[in-house]
Formats: structure tokens, sequence, C-alpha cells
């Protein structure tokens, strides 16, 4: 399970780091897309799967405005020796992030989001 809050800086080239507590769960490889209120998902591989299965198992008309929406944009990503995954740029174009991000659990995922976003819609 995926919980908690934590504060991050963006290099220049895009990369962030990922909270240890967080790669212990998602594992060596994972995959990042945009999310919901203009931020970033990241799943493990296994929930990477289900989510595939279950959009999978929608009808076709409901299913392809999905399917584009959280694929069309995704990356597999892998963290360095420091922790840090590159967010490809069309996928921080989308979530409007700037140097500070935050970095949250969501359960059984993480979310990324720029930091004055997310104080903006925790405040909101």
């Amino acid at each position: 399970m995926l919980y908690g809050e934590y504060s991050h800086n963006m290099d220049q080239k895009g990369r962030i780091t990922v909270p240890l507590k967080f790669r212990e769960d998602l594992g060596d490889k994972f995959y990042v897309c945009k999310g919901l209120d203009k931020c970033l998902f990241l799943y493990s591989e296994k929930e990477w799967q289900g989510l595939i299965d279950k959009i999978a198992a929608m009808p076709v008309a409901q299913a392809r405005s999905v399917q584009r929406f959280m694929f069309a944009g995704a990356a597999d990503v892998e963290c360095d020796k420091q922790g840090r995954i590159l967010l490809p740029q069309n996928l921080r174009d989308y979530a409007g992030l700037n140097k500070e991000v935050t970095v949250i659990g969501s359960g059984s995922r993480a979310e990324i989001w720029d930091a004055q976003s997310w104080t903006d819609y925790i405040e909101a």
C-alpha cells in the first residue's frame, strides 16, 4: 500500500526522486502515465496489468477514451542508482511540473503533482 506525502525537486533533466518506501512497493520497473486532476500516476507492473485488464473488459465505446488518455503518453521507467526516474517531457508538460514536486501515495498507486498544484488542490 502506497501512502504518505513527500516533497522533492525535479532537476533540469526532468528527473525526480521516488521515495524509498514507494520504490519498495513499485518494484524495479514501473509505469508512469497521465492521471486525473493534472497529475501523473505511477503503477507497479502488477497494478498496471490490472488496469489494462479492467479497461479491456469495458465496452469499446467507453474504453477507447480511457485507453487513449491513459496509454498514449505512458512510459515504463526504472530508478537509477540515486532512486530517480526520468519523466518524459510530454508528461511533465501535462502535469505542469516545475522544479518543486510532491509525490503522494494513493493506495494502489503513487501520484506526482506540481507542488503548487497539490497545495491548491488540498486547500480547495
